[in-house]
């Protein structure tokens, strides 16, 4: 109990490290450089937060495996599973980021129309976000495969020390005059050198197995069969999540991020504390869950779920309540005037996401990664049509209400989740334990 308590804060605090520090940093970016540089850095951005989220889509199907086979006992095997994830990340990590640095002559001109003068700024911000998704790649195979051992203390103090130091030096760099391409410089060579640290811890706790990228072939057709779906997801919510400030950008110019980026900024944590203070509950019940009785699970789902609504609900109340005053004290009147309008659907929607936490890592560790990929990959698709009318049409608010309707959508992954504990919690993980059992017989032979 006292591993979970602990697993819990530290999910807590690496969700709150990077946005209380931007909460901090974002006046002074705001107030020195003006409305166009934040909002150039908030598109960079997200273009480092999308591309690495795609490029590691594969990672929850890591942890997962990784988990399963500790529970069973295939220590071996593990490195091996590791050193795949590593050869996937990596070639879609090359993939993704040659990708992105081909529409960023496209983007910085849209990005750049109403100051023409700054297109090179633009290009030159961009270029260096896509280079930070091959980083953020390997650093996702790292941070899985320490959550796998359900050991989140050194990933999170890591990343907590490199995002408060990339946001304390944007901040004195802004001061002494410097621009948006100087903060992802920075960033890049900070966030490179926490990779290098979480890269070793992974390997000390392999046993210091070479962690060489590999294609091993059972662990590459595993993870692939099972991170296909949380890829594809992956995928849908970065389109979704993260797509919603480009689109915004390219079609209002960088000014109009502004707002609409400090109001997500302000309610997003209704959804990520909860999402992250509950993450221990996925590799925890991916290893036991071919174990424990359904009854024990539904009681164990039971609580975590009254735990997450109680999480959310004071959250929301926090936010509906105070969010109007800080956010003009930290923005100014002119930014927060436009983001008051659009806050309260904002926190509604982050909210509702914040309800479905605990329905997807059940589904996720009961191995129906399909089955939450499919819901949420047409659930997202028809909403992500509606962003882009919504957007033409009423511009910030339309987004605001999309995102009512994308908590909503959320909220349906409860339905299957039901329906399979009232079946009995048998995992699509059989099939990968009858697997292990296999490749134990075959290591044990001659």
């Amino acid at each position: 109990m006292k591993r979970h308590v602990a697993n819990a804060l530290y999910g807590v605090l690496d969700y709150a490290s990077y946005p209380l520090g931007m909460v901090i940093v974002a006046p002074i970016v705001l107030h020195k450089l003006g409305a166009f540089e934040y909002g150039l850095w908030a598109i960079s951005t997200a273009v480092v937060s999308a591309g690495g989220i795609v490029a590691s889509g594969f990672t929850d199907a890591n942890i997962q495996r990784v988990a399963r086979l500790r529970g069973t006992g295939a220590v071996a095997l593990m490195a091996q599973t590791v050193r795949s994830m590593l050869g996937i990340n990596l070639v879609l990590g090359c993939v993704v980021a040659a990708m992105a640095a081909v529409a960023v002559p496209f983007a910085a001109e849209r990005i750049a129309a109403s100051h023409p003068e700054r297109i090179q700024e633009c290009l030159a911000v961009l270029w260096i976000g896509c280079a930070l998704i091959f980083v953020r790649a390997i650093e996702s195979v790292c941070v899985s495969t320490q959550r796998a051992f359900e050991q989140y203390g050194h990933s999170v103090r890591v990343n907590a020390v490199v995002r408060w130091l990339t946001l304390g030096v944007a901040a004195a760099l802004v001061l002494m005059g410097y621009r948006t391409v100087s903060i992802l410089a920075e960033t890049a060579v900070l966030l490179t050198a926490g990779t290098v640290m979480q890269f070793l811890r992974a390997r000390k706790l392999l046993g210091g197995a070479a962690l060489w990228p590999v294609f091993q072939p059972q662990e590459t057709r595993v993870l692939l069969g099972f991170g296909v779906f949380t890829w594809a997801q992956a995928l849908g919510g970065v389109i979704f999540g993260q797509f919603d400030r480009l689109l915004l950008g390219v079609s209002l110019g960088a000014a109009a991020v502004a707002p609409y980026t400090l109001c997500v900024q302000f309610a997003q944590p209704i959804f990520g504390v909860t999402a992250s203070g509950l993450s221990f509950l996925f590799p925890y019940l991916s290893g036991r869950v071919g174990v424990i009785s359904t009854a024990a699970l539904k009681r164990t789902l039971w609580k975590v779920f009254l735990c997450n609504t109680l999480i959310v609900a004071c959250g929301a109340a926090l936010l509906l309540l105070l969010g109007d005053r800080l956010m003009q004290a930290w923005a100014g009147p002119t930014v927060a005037r436009s983001a008051a309008e659009i806050f309260p659907a904002i926190v509604m929607g982050s909210a509702l996401m914040g309800v479905s936490v605990t329905g997807t890592y059940a589904m996720l560790a009961l191995g129906q990664f399909k089955v939450v990929a499919l819901l949420s990959l047409c659930s997202r698709g028809a909403l992500l049509l509606l962003m882009a009318y919504m957007v033409q049409r009423n511009g910030l608010h339309g987004l605001a209400t999309v995102r009512i309707c994308y908590g909503i959508s959320a909220l349906l992954l409860y339905v299957p989740l039901l329906r399979k504990l009232r079946g009995g919690a048998k995992s699509a993980n059989d099939s990968v334990d009858a697997a292990v059992m296999c490749e134990l017989q075959e290591a044990s032979r001659p």
